[in-house]
């Protein structure tokens, strides 16, 4: 118990610190791209958001798949395609139970599901922003 908790706390640390620089890396990248393309108006602010939906979904990817590496790392899953499903579905709080980690492993699991809940709203959050900054919406507009 005290190596999953160990393991998963530095899983942990590690995400923060790609969701981190990931998310500075799409503000910079959205900045790029709207100086390079010269974007104004309606359309370019739906391009925009699209790119950073697309950014998070790549910021995400990458934590899922370093959860996943993981897990086959320890050997706690047999083989990547599942540790990989197993990530997924733990990351993102769906959690079917098809695949459970051995009794000793199942706090690395949980640290997983809740690293991924709190990433997915910080996401949520900068999307949010995001959307009122740069994006099609503004704040006080209602759909």
């Amino acid at each position: 118990m005290t190596g999953s908790l160990a393991g998963g706390t530095v899983v942990i640390a590690l995400t923060v610190l790609i969701h981190t620089f990931g998310l500075i890396l799409i503000t910079h990248g959205m900045a790029k791209l709207v100086t390079t393309f010269r974007m104004h108006g309606q359309r370019s602010r739906v391009a925009a958001m699209i790119s950073v939906v697309l950014g998070l979904f790549g910021v995400l990817t990458l934590e899922i798949w370093l959860w996943a590496a993981c897990y086959r790392l320890f050997g706690l899953i047999p083989d990547f395609a599942t540790a990989l499903y197993f990530s997924t579905v733990t990351f993102s709080t769906i959690g079917y139970g098809d695949v459970v980690p051995a009794p000793g492993w199942r706090m690395f699991a949980a640290l997983e599901g809740i690293n991924g809940f709190l990433l997915i709203g910080w996401s949520t959050a900068y999307l949010i922003s995001a959307g009122t900054r740069i994006g099609p919406f503004r704040t006080g507009e209602h759909f």
